[in-house]
């Protein structure tokens, strides 16, 4: 099954509540051969409404954090945990994750990038470990048992409020560029 199958499959989703109150899936979007691949939360509002991830002010940042880092968002993939926007943009709940992990697991099957970014505590608790904390584990590579390189980093939403994250996102990217480039190097 290719990403645009399981995008289309998906359209019709009612695993979780999230699915009443949505006006678009947030599937993915990006190169699906990528290298890097981006996971965040979930859908906010532009996001629901325009059916793309990270196209609102966090995306915004985003785009800029990944162009200081000489890459554009055509380049990678992003995708959320939860496909569907939660009401007030709350954290998704612990079941409303667990409906939508087995897709997010299938995205990074099929896209099989060598490095992971987790953007936030709730990517690196559905992912890693519910005992998880971004303030203890970002900056700090983790591999997964298929050899993927994963490393955690602050959320851009978590950014915009609060700007003194913006030096360690940014050291984390740098930790992130500099994998990019030795894979790349060696491919």
């Amino acid at each position: 099954m290719s990403l645009e199958q399981m995008a289309k499959d998906m359209q019709n989703c009612t695993r979780c509540g999230l699915a009443n109150g949505r006006t678009n899936l947030v599937f993915g979007v990006g190169n699906p051969k990528a290298t890097l691949m981006i996971i965040g939360e979930g859908p906010g509002q532009d996001e629901d409404k325009q059916g793309l991830p990270f196209v609102g002010r966090a995306g915004q940042l985003l785009d800029r954090i990944l162009a200081a880092i000489d890459l554009t968002r055509e380049e990678v993939y992003i995708a959320n945990v939860v496909k569907c926007r939660p009401p007030n943009n709350r954290v998704p709940t612990r079941e409303e994750a667990k409906a939508c992990l087995p897709y997010l697991y299938r995205q990074i099957e099929l896209v099989q990038a060598k490095i992971i970014v987790l953007l936030g505590n709730t990517a690196l608790q559905n992912l890693i470990s519910p005992a998880a904390t971004i303030t203890r584990t970002r900056g700090q590579w983790l591999e997964s048992k298929s050899g993927i390189k994963i490393i955690a980093s602050f959320h851009p939403a978590a950014v915009l409020r609060d700007p003194q994250k913006r030096r360690p996102v940014w050291e984390d990217f740098q930790m992130v560029r500099e994998e990019y480039r030795r894979l790349m190097s060696n491919s």
